[in-house]
């Protein structure tokens, strides 16, 4: 069981999602299930330390957000061209 800790994301757009890298945070969104989208952000390292494992794409992961739990799965994630960054991660409810 993978946990991972998130923030509702209130800025949007290109300058905020840059903000958000230099201070090593990516965006993220978790949609689908017919339920609202929430637009966070996650801390890069911790995810990118898990994400070398193989249940992190295949199992479910909670993130906690405001105190609650939501069970989501990895629907696409988006990568750096060349340095080892995620820039964005797509969940799906469950």
């Amino acid at each position: 069981m993978l946990t991972f800790n998130a923030q509702i994301r209130n800025n949007k757009g290109k300058s905020s999602n840059r903000r958000l890298r230099i201070i090593n945070k990516f965006p993220a969104i978790i949609y689908g299930n017919k339920k609202p989208s929430i637009s966070i952000e996650l801390w890069h390292d911790p995810v990118k330390n898990i994400e070398i494992k193989s249940e992190f794409y295949n199992e479910i992961i909670f993130l906690i957000i405001e105190n609650k739990k939501i069970k989501v799965k990895i629907q696409a994630i988006q990568r750096h061209p060349f340095k080892e960054k995620i820039t964005h991660i797509d969940f799906i409810y469950i």
